[in-house]
């Protein structure tokens, strides 16, 4: 082989790894430290748009092996009003919803309205399209009310002419389980649908947006939501 090529060949193989090592690098910190995830659909809105791309912190309750689901250190658990990803017991998808209730809570639905551990939630009433401008079209034949999941207050959509929503319970959430529910009350295919979602399928929790595009106008920036706080 002439002096040349060795050395190309020398050098192409030390890019090649600078390059996967830079991957791996990245790709572990994604996977167990710190993570951005867009929103693909309206089942979190009007708190999480279609178009959101959110913060997500990976050691907002543990540390995990990167690439599994292993946990190395624990020093927390989601709790009521949480918003965290996770992945779907129904077939795996990467899910964003809202930890409802948590491991020994009694809870029930009737109506769009929530009871935990015999305590019915407080619902107030907001005013209609108002309430969430930046829904836009989406907001329309909705009603909108403030939830609060004991002092955790955050906005809840109820579309009455749909109501795909089921009554269920009074359930008890098992050890280790917890009841995820989307704040698109009658659009969110969540614990009402699929169960209890384990703890070791919650891999994060997010209290920010990163940047939003709005899908529906040609991915204009929503300017307001940027590093916007989600409660």
């Amino acid at each position: 082989m002439k002096p040349w090529k060795r050395i190309w060949n020398r050098e192409n193989a030390r890019w090649l790894l600078s390059l996967g090592l830079m991957l791996l690098v990245m790709s572990s910190f994604r996977s167990a430290i710190a993570d951005w995830n867009d929103v693909p659909t309206g089942s979190m809105q009007p708190t999480i748009l279609i178009g959101d791309r959110i913060f997500v912190n990976k050691l907002a309750y543990d540390l995990k092996i990167p690439f599994t689901r292993t946990r190395l250190a624990t020093w927390g658990h989601p709790q009521r009003g949480d918003i965290v990803v996770c992945w779907s017991p129904a077939d795996g998808a990467r899910l964003v919803k809202r930890v409802v209730a948590v491991p020994g809570d009694v809870i029930q639905m009737a109506g769009n309205v929530v009871q935990i551990n015999g305590r019915t939630l407080d619902y107030t009433p907001l005013s209609g399209i108002d309430a969430a401008p930046e829904m836009g079209e989406d907001a329309a034949g909705m009603e909108f009310f403030n939830e609060d999941i004991f002092g955790m207050e955050h906005m809840v959509a109820i579309q009455p002419s749909r109501r795909s929503q089921k009554d269920f319970g009074p359930v008890k959430v098992p050890d280790g389980k917890y009841f995820m529910m989307g704040d698109n009350r009658d659009n969110s295919a969540d614990s009402r649908y699929f169960g209890f979602v384990d703890r070791s399928a919650v891999s994060g929790r997010t209290r920010n947006v990163v940047l939003s595009l709005d899908y529906e106008d040609h991915y204009v920036p929503r300017w307001s939501r940027f590093l916007s706080r989600l409660i």
